[in-house]
């Protein structure tokens, strides 16, 4: 029976869920063989089953082989029922193998109620270890989108979706050492939850932005609203993608293919309509720091060759950015409200008539290397520089994020940062909006009151911030105002503690710290909550190779090199204008040199020593800058402080702290290192008092004018 209806329920799924494999050197041929899946929907287990070349064993459980209808489905396949909560339950798995009957098991032992990878069980890959066998990874994709998920209700549905089997090449996992069988059984866990998320990671489609905007679209509906703005008007996808036709259609009368094209705009709808519009028409957004000096924006001008500037006279006149613009030299500006009357009828009829209903043939021929955007570095340790990253590096970012985090429909972004910035672009904007979460944008992170109200009336989950401003934010906000957060992730500069004890006792928020580069575009590694470490910025994210070069006079920890498709393609230097020009790392082609000093212990997480450059060399010994910052925050916690170097004729550098804390003296900063075993080297010679410490836009420490307020202190 199973042998006649086999080939007619595959003949029929091809039919209804388009059913695509895709095989990437899988070998199914091992003696010992274990499948494992992520378990979007209930027809997981039979598409497996009518789609591998094998004849496999599944392991379900206990609460699905009890339902009636689905011992009808089961009928069809062999299987083994058990409780994954249950030690024991694994024996059978494993002499099953032995045995030399391929196993099937899903991991995570439940359908995911998140869309996004859930709770991986430790026995599947213990199994793996102790037999031995090998293990072939399968991505499903789609089913969560069919009735038979077990998704929210808002999460849209579909009779028959398309659904996309990806079988990864095999794995092996040796038996990891350990002393304890529990401890062994603990990292074999570990090392099964990372292989999902490079799973989950590695069967991304190979997309553009605006293509990803379109997929978007059609799988959450054209029609649903998650785009919010000052304004207070809620944009649907629809909405989002006419803005994206008609401006796009509008800079491409003005502009050339491949141009670079200057944004200087704040966190508005249109920015991002801007964003996906010029990308569809090969314009490349240079997306330009507005807080930024007006040498700075010169140099970024001329480092890109941008000689159009796309703004708008209200954002202007309110930022006050007239004698920044009029010093400008060899561009042109555009005003959106000039290109808004622009807008012919002509140009409204292709709109409603054609293009919104056929919004992929818009796109030129466009590949996932070509430039998407221009990004300029913050300048905190020197001149800007631009980072071109490609539609593969930010796309490739957004799935490694989605492969450790649950982001879903039923989250709302609050993204204060700004689109100017890396971590206000990816993961501020671009993620929420193509993964179906809804979005508000506000236009500044400075406005401290605001914001926590924003997050009360619009009920935000999840909150991406600087520490500088989730300090300021934990201040002045009611203990109600983040009652639903689940998720506030911190990057861009070290965590204080002080923000993250504030944010706990406060609000019983558990802060999640970060780590990235613009270059990166920008997420390394973040923590989660199923891999978190306090004192560290979690594990790097899946598909990024790391290596740490030993550098002399520092001890512990060694200068990070990374490589993975989320590298940016070069840079855009002032020096060499228009001359792309790739990352130089002395471990190899390909590789990104960050700058900094981490350590990295033996499961994987990241602890940042330091910056190269935020290291000042003390009668020989290397001394870090942030250590002597972390010294002065044990020392005074409530207020702000930060360290800079100047020269020394008799030792080579001295210490300088600049803190706002009057009442902060050598002397308490040297009982505090000596309770807390610091060397005295940490404790600065000087100390400066200041009323506030010099921040840039994007909430950094602007540690260039500390260093030149150091040189004459």
């Amino acid at each position: 029976m199973r042998k006649l209806l086999r080939p007619l329920l595959r003949g029929l799924a091809r039919l209804l869920f388009r059913v695509d494999i895709q095989l990437r050197q899988a070998d199914f041929s091992q003696p010992r063989l274990l499948v494992v899946a992520n378990h979007e929907s209930f027809l997981d287990g039979l598409l497996i089953g009518l789609f591998l070349p094998i004849d496999p064993v599944f392991v379900v459980h206990t609460g699905i082989a009890n339902n009636f209808w689905f011992r009808i489905l089961l009928s069809q396949v062999d299987y083994l029922a058990v409780d994954p909560t249950s030690p024991m339950a694994m024996k059978k798995v494993i002499r099953l193998i032995e045995s030399g009957r391929p196993v099937v098991i899903f991991p995570e032992g439940r359908i995911t109620q998140t869309g996004s990878l859930m709770k991986v069980y430790d026995g599947p890959a213990f199994v793996a270890a102790k037999t031995g066998a090998t293990v072939i990874p399968v991505r499903l994709d789609g089913a969560a989108r069919s009735y038979f998920s077990r998704l929210s209700g808002k999460y849209p549905k579909e009779l028959f979706p398309k659904i996309r089997l990806t079988v990864l090449p095999e794995r092996h996992f040796p038996m990891p050492e350990a002393p304890t069988a529990k401890l062994r059984r603990r990292k074999s866990g570990e090392a099964m939850r990372r292989l999902m998320q490079e799973m989950i990671f590695a069967s991304r489609p190979q997309q553009t932005l605006y293509t990803a905007l379109c997929d978007a679209a059609e799988i959450f509906g054209g029609r649903r609203r998650l785009l919010e703005d000052v304004k207070q008007i809620e944009y649907s996808y629809n909405d989002l993608l006419k803005m994206a036709l008609i401006l796009g259609r509008q800079i491409e009368r003005v502009s050339a293919p491949d141009e670079r094209i200057g944004l200087l705009l704040p966190n508005l709808a249109a920015t991002l309509g801007l964003i996906f519009g010029l990308s569809a028409r090969r314009r490349v957004p240079a997306m330009l720091n507005y807080t930024a000096g007006g040498e700075a924006m010169q140099s970024a001008c001329v480092a890109a060759e941008i000689r159009t500037i796309v703004t708008s006279r209200a954002f202007v006149e309110q930022a006050k950015l007239s004698e920044k613009l009029a010093g400008l030299r060899g561009v042109r500006l555009l005003y959106l409200e000039d290109i808004r009357a622009r807008i012919s009828f002509a140009d409204k009829l292709w709109l409603v008539a054609w293009a919104i209903h056929w919004p992929r043939g818009f796109e030129l021929p466009t590949s996932p290397e070509d430039a998407a955007v221009v990004l300029f570095t913050s300048g905190s340790e020197g001149q800007p520089k631009g980072v071109v990253l490609p539609h593969r590096a930010i796309l490739a970012n957004i799935a490694q994020i989605r492969a450790v985090i649950d982001f879903s429909v039923d989250d709302k972004v609050l993204n204060a940062l700004p689109i100017f910035h890396s971590f206000g672009l990816t993961a501020g904007a671009l993620l929420p909006v193509l993964t179906g979460a809804s979005l508000f944008l506000y236009p500044s992170p400075l406005h401290y009151r605001i914001i926590p109200e924003l997050a009360y009336d619009r009920s935000c989950t999840v909150l991406f911030g600087t520490s500088t401003f989730l300090g300021n934010y934990a201040k002045f906000a009611h203990p109600y105002d983040f009652y639903r957060l689940r998720y506030v992730v911190a990057g861009a500069e070290k965590l204080s503690e002080a923000v993250r004890g504030l944010w706990f006792e406060k609000f019983g928020v558990r802060i999640f710290e970060g780590y990235g580069a613009t270059e990166t575009a920008p997420v390394l590694a973040v923590n989660t909550p199923m891999a978190y470490k306090t004192g560290t910025v979690g594990n790097l994210l899946p598909g990024i190779e790391h290596r740490l070069q030993a550098v002399p006079g520092i001890a512990n920890g060694g200068l990070l090199h990374v490589r993975g498709p989320n590298v940016m393609a070069g840079y855009l230097k002032a020096d060499r204008p228009g001359v792309l020009q790739p990352p130089v790392s002395e471990v190899g082609d390909g590789w990104y040199e960050t700058g900094d000093i981490v350590e990295c212990d033996d499961e994987g997480f990241i602890k940042i020593v330091g910056r190269v450059k935020r290291f000042a060399k003390i009668a020989g010994e290397m001394v870090s800058l942030e250590v002597v910052e972390k010294l002065a925050t044990a020392t005074s916690h409530a207020l702000a402080h930060a360290a800079s170097s100047q020269p020394d004729a008799g030792k080579g550098e001295a210490l300088v702290l600049f803190t706002t804390d009057g009442a902060l003296s050598r002397e308490l900063l040297a009982a505090k290192a000596r309770d807390l075993g610091m060397p005295e080297l940490a404790v600065p010679r000087k100390i400066q008092r200041v009323d506030a410490l010099p921040l840039l836009g994007t909430g950094k420490i602007d540690y260039v004018t500390l260093k030149r307020l150091a040189e004459v202190a």
